[in-house]
């Protein structure tokens, strides 16, 4: 099997302090657990950005700030920064974290409208994600699908039939939220992806381990951080993204996988340093 690629999405727009006093708001602690991610193994960091008191944004400025602030510390790792921003962000807001300089090599593109729970919805029209599509690949920009079940497969496979995406494809499969998050829909995603496709998997909450097991078992890789989950065991919060990152490279290597370096993982992913 190609060695593992291991993404830490260390903070994302929803979760707080209040569930686990590690996630990071201001600057200096998404450094703090970009670096423990990335000295434990990962080779991408999935960035949503905060202000101090911990309320989301895509201002462009404060994603450059930050993405600044951790190439310093972490030198040769992939940054991806979200264009999913939160829940009742405009298209234009949401695009602004790809406006940063240098232009990011990776970047989510999220291929569905999604029920979050309650009245909570994302909403991605055809429109959007098409138009996402189209200026990320005018800026060199190679998406992460992000999809939530089956049938954003089914829209990404349109943009791509629109000449808007560039190959291999990446999908990133996040089970437990609007699909159950099962070794049986595991496999069936993996099993409707475009041939050639490479593809990435995380489990929300109590579903997060099972998930990198089985998915480091397939072939695929792995998505762990306190925006998906904030505990290392059942009843036990993660002091760090980086004892996630740990934990899903000791799985790797019971499971006979290797880590991919940042530049291996680009190389496996085809992207453009």
């Amino acid at each position: 099997m190609e060695k593992l690629i291991i993404s830490a999405a260390i903070c994302g727009a929803e979760v707080t302090k209040e569930q686990n006093p590690a996630v990071p708001y201001t600057i200096e602690e998404i450094v703090r657990e970009a670096k423990s991610a990335y000295d434990a193994g990962a080779a991408v960091i999935h960035l949503h950005v905060r202000w101090d008191d911990g309320t989301p944004t895509q201002e462009t400025k404060r994603f450059q700030e930050a993405v600044d602030a951790i190439r310093k510390v972490c030198p040769d790792v992939i940054i991806q920064p979200s264009t999913g921003g939160a829940v009742g962000m405009t298209d234009l807001e949401r695009l602004a974290s790809t406006d940063i300089v240098p232009t990011p090599e990776f970047a989510t593109l999220d291929c569905g409208t999604c029920n979050f729970g309650g009245d909570e919805i994302f909403v991605n029209t055809d429109n959007t994600i098409f138009n996402f599509a189209k200026i990320m690949k005018e800026r060199g920009i190679k998406p992460e699908l992000e999809v939530f079940d089956k049938g954003m497969v089914d829209i990404a496979r349109k943009a791509d039939k629109k000449g808007l995406l560039v190959h291999p494809l990446h999908f990133d499969f996040v089970l437990g939220v609007q699909m159950t998050a099962t070794l049986r829909d595991l496999v069936f995603m993996v099993g409707s992806l475009p041939e050639g496709s490479t593809w990435t998997a995380t489990g929300l909450g109590r579903n997060a381990w099972h998930i990198a097991a089985a998915t480091i078992s397939l072939g695929g890789n792995v998505r762990v951080g306190f925006e998906d989950n904030l505990y290392l065991e059942k009843g036990v919060l993660a002091k760090s993204n980086g004892e996630m990152v740990a934990k899903a490279v000791q799985l790797a290597k019971l499971l006979g996988r290797e880590i991919a370096t940042p530049d291996e993982a680009r190389e496996i992913l085809g992207l453009k340093k």
